[in-house]
Order: structure tokens, then C-alpha cells, then sequence
């Protein structure tokens, strides 16, 4: 998450970066979901926002 080129990576491919894991259907769900709040976000406030959307999910 804080890493900068990772993210591109994962905005860039999810399907490739998230293929390298094993993740559940509901982990994967949980990614595809801040990737997507993740678009609507400022560039300046992306990472923040990944974060943000990732604890906010795991956390519920």
C-alpha cells in the first residue's frame, strides 16, 4: 500500500499483480473495491485512500 510502484502496478494489471497471491474470493473483492474508490480519488490522495479502504473493509 505505501509502496508507489507496486500500486501502479496493481491500478495498472490487478488481474497479473493479484494473481501472484493467494487470496480468497472476498479478499480479492476487498482489493477490487478500494481499486476502484481508489480511481475516484485525487492522485495526490491515492495511497491514502487504498489504506483507508483496505483497514475500513478487514475492520468490519
Amino acid at each position: 500500500m505505501i509502496d508507489p510502484d507496486f500500486l501502479a502496478d496493481l491500478q495498472r494489471a490487478p488481474d497479473v499483480v493479484l494473481g501472484e497471491y493467494e487470496l480468497t474470493p472476498e479478499e480479492r473483492a476487498t482489493v477490487e473495491q478500494a481499486l476502484a474508490r481508489l480511481a475516484r480519488s485525487p492522485s495526490s490522495e491515492r495511497a491514502h485512500a487504498l489504506r483507508n479502504a483496505l483497514i475500513r473493509r478487514v475492520a468490519t
